[in-house]
């Protein structure tokens, strides 16, 4: 259960924050990165579930990957240690299994992709492209977050908020921002599917131009 009575406690005014086994940290800790980062995915994908028409199918499988998206910012917030009081939740390898599927499934309900593509086309598609982004950058910060603290327990630092991070964090991002690209596409399929990127901007050459070169 989840009571939130106060939003603002003056407890961060001094740079630091609590982690979800309630040690302190810097703000500037690249674990708060990550899951700053995965919260605003979560966000575009709200937006472009709340303003694309997407089909039922595609809203049902975004529905659950914002639920999962909680639960991985929750798990990059609680540093790994070698024993809890209460073990907290962690990301496991079949949500990761479960992505890739996905991946199969709505891979099959486009064309064959022979070129780069640009965002846009329908709002859905738009915002399911943003989403993609802010999912490889929430990914990046997870990397960096692995990076400094490790995959292990941290041994003496426990006390201090700095056990390691589960590395399946960043391998989910990786995959739902394959997921979230491969939805992308979909959302365009009802004008006839993506908007393909042409090389040098689009730009026709001026017959006087060539003749100057």
């Amino acid at each position: 259960m989840v009571n939130l009575t106060r939003i603002y406690t003056r407890t961060g005014d001094d740079g630091t924050t609590s982690l979800g086994d309630f040690s302190r940290t810097s703000k500037n800790d690249p674990r708060l990165h990550a899951y700053a980062d995965a919260n605003e995915a979560n966000a575009a994908i709200g937006i472009a579930v709340a303003c694309g028409e997407l089909p039922e199918e595609v809203v049902a499988t975004l529905r659950r990957v914002q639920n999962e998206l909680f639960d991985v910012g929750a798990d990059l917030s609680t540093p790994l240690r070698r024993s809890y009081e209460y073990p907290p939740l962690r990301v496991e390898q079949p949500w990761i299994d479960d992505l890739e599927a996905d991946c199969d499934h709505y891979l099959g309900q486009v064309e064959k992709l022979r070129s780069f593509i640009l965002p846009g086309g329908t709002a859905g598609s738009a915002h399911l492209h943003l989403a993609t982004t802010v999912t490889r950058r929430a990914e990046r910060a997870a990397w960096a977050a692995v990076e400094a603290h490790g995959v292990e327990p941290g041994g003496e630092g426990e006390a201090r908020g700095l056990g390691g991070v589960n590395v399946l964090t960043a391998k989910y991002l990786n995959r739902l921002s394959d997921l979230l690209f491969i939805l992308a596409r979909v959302a365009n399929k009802p004008i006839g599917g993506d908007i393909l990127w042409q090389p040098g901007g689009g730009r026709v050459e001026k017959p006087e131009r060539r003749h100057k070169a």
